[in-house]
């Protein structure tokens, strides 16, 4: 994602000459006033794919679906993956706008067979991003510190405890009522509503996705990387 800039700088015209020239702006006569716009400003990220299990088939696919994101071609280093007999993993540092990380996953986890993990460093304006898949729980999404640890936001804070406080209100026709209607809403994805605050906490740090990915994980140490710079 190129950033746009523009400069929006006020030029008192009382002598009726035009403004002087300046390197990458142009100006547009506003009467007495110059609105002076400056060009497009590229910015560039970093950051890596771990593709722990894909189906063989579906390597080539991966390959296009990335290249598409980052506009270059791409060829992944594929190697087993013990952990799951028949099945690929590879990984991929690359370079390239802010948001690849966000749009290759979406690309990824069209097909629902394979599980992975992209992250993008932090850049103006955007925190450093994770995301995880796996076919069995969806996509998880944390912003990252720079130390690698996850920040949870303080409205989703906010949000566990009162679904949790609301679960354990005392018993009566209006808080039953409430409740439940809570349940019908958010029960299946925040377990604060049965009561349990820390499976609450333990879905906001990403809990469930570390136990199944780990042991991928493990398995791809010492696998090689592939490095890459994407265009625009």
């Amino acid at each position: 994602m190129a950033v746009l800039v523009w400069l929006v700088r006020v030029v008192h015209n009382d002598c009726g000459q035009t403004p002087p020239a300046r390197t990458a702006c142009a100006a547009r006569s506003l009467g007495k006033t110059y609105l002076v716009g400056c060009r497009e400003v590229g910015v560039s990220v970093r950051g890596v794919l771990h593709v722990h299990c894909a189906p063989p088939a579906l390597c080539p696919h991966i390959e296009w679906a990335v290249a598409g994101v980052l506009g270059v071609q791409v060829s992944l280093p594929w190697v087993d993956q013990p952990a799951a007999p028949g099945t690929l993993r590879a990984e991929l540092t690359w370079c390239g706008k802010p948001g690849a990380a966000g749009r290759i996953t979406s690309a990824l986890a069209a097909w629902n067979r394979i599980r992975f993990e992209a992250t993008e460093e932090a850049s103006a304006g955007c925190d450093a991003v994770r995301y995880s898949y796996t076919p069995a729980l969806g996509t998880f999404t944390a912003v990252i510190s720079a130390c690698g640890d996850i920040m949870i936001p303080e409205g989703r804070l906010r949000a566990a405890m009162s679904l949790a406080a609301a679960a354990s209100a005392a018993p009566g026709r209006r808080a039953d009522a409430e409740l439940r209607t809570l349940q019908e809403l958010h029960g299946p994805s925040h377990p604060a509503l049965g009561g349990s605050l820390e499976a609450e906490l333990a879905l906001l740090l990403g809990q469930p996705w570390d136990d199944e990915l780990e042991p991928f994980r493990r398995a791809a140490d010492g696998a090689p990387v592939r490095w890459l710079n994407a265009t625009g």
